[in-house]
């Protein structure tokens, strides 16, 4: 794990004049970038436009040693990021305060994709207090398929997130907690364009559902779907198949929050806009803003 301030005071509030695109609030954020090296101009343009105080990133896809903390630390924002490989990676930036980082949530399971190679935490989760919110970067487990072991441990690795948050609530009613990132779940059938497509397969099965539902239930909502309303309001596009222009996409990127946190929500919106263009990821951002 490797983080670093930088920027002027922790919880500056620098904004850039002429880029409001709300009232002045704290603005959250995240993105699965799908390679921070390959998209750091992206997402440092887009920051700049976005004027986001609060920024979690999921699929970096690279080690700590890797990642382009300054290209960030020199627009204000702290950072902490943690990355094994070319492989999953969750990161936070913020420029109203970072504390208290975390790597992992309490009991998150390990995985090996080889036999013979002991089970290992993956780069999945990364908790930080950031301008009083327990902000949490998440990258759920995609499950490949549902008869693949990767899916068993999709469903345990979100029920000991279940367990974890609402541990968080039964010791502190009032915790600002945000869950967010990449679920790889689409919770209901108008978050998928056509779910006949996706009959037996993973991210619209009912054990995935129930597990989200789970997390929702301990006192976590999706605080993004009133702002946003469907049918066809999505978050991700696969690159393949035209997915994008012909608007075939999936809903599968939240925010969650405790009730304190989802009291404070005032508006919210997917960046659809981010998808297009050379080089953008197949995820768009999600962004709400909290009431001061």
């Amino acid at each position: 794990m490797s983080w670093l301030t930088s920027g002027g005071l922790p919880g500056a509030r620098n904004r850039p004049a002429g880029h409001s695109v709300w009232s002045v609030g704290v603005r959250l954020a995240t993105w699965n970038v799908n390679s921070i090296r390959t998209r750091a101009d992206r997402v440092v343009a887009w920051l700049q436009r976005s004027d986001v105080d609060v920024l979690a990133l999921q699929e970096t896809k690279c080690r700590d040693d890797q990642f382009p903390e300054s290209r960030f630390t020199e627009l204000g924002y702290q950072v902490a990021h943690v990355g094994h490989s070319q492989w999953n990676g969750v990161a936070v930036l913020s420029r109203v305060g970072l504390e208290d980082v975390e790597v992992g949530f309490p009991g998150m399971p390990s995985w090996s994709a080889k036999e013979g190679v002991d089970p290992a935490p993956e780069a999945r989760a990364l908790g930080a207090t950031c301008g009083g919110a327990r902000v949490w970067s998440l990258y759920v487990p995609n499950g490949r398929t549902l008869t693949d072991p990767h899916y068993r441990y999709k469903l345990e690795w979100l029920e000991a997130l279940r367990t974890a948050a609402s541990g968080w609530l039964a010791a502190d009613a009032g915790a600002q907690v945000a869950l967010v990132g990449d679920w790889n779940i689409a919770p209901q059938d108008d978050d998928v364009w056509d779910v006949r497509v996706f009959a037996h397969s993973t991210h619209v099965s009912e054990p995935e559902r129930a597990a989200f539902r789970a997390i929702v239930d301990a006192g976590y909502a999706d605080v993004v779907r009133p702002h946003t309303p469907g049918p066809g309001v999505y978050t991700y596009w696969d690159y393949t198949q035209l997915r994008f222009p012909r608007r075939e996409g999936m809903r599968i990127d939240f925010v969650l929050g405790s009730p304190a946190l989802a009291g404070r929500v005032t508006n919210a919106l997917i960046d659809r806009q981010e998808r297009k263009g050379k080089g953008a990821s197949d995820h768009a951002p999600v962004v709400v803003e909290l009431a001061d």
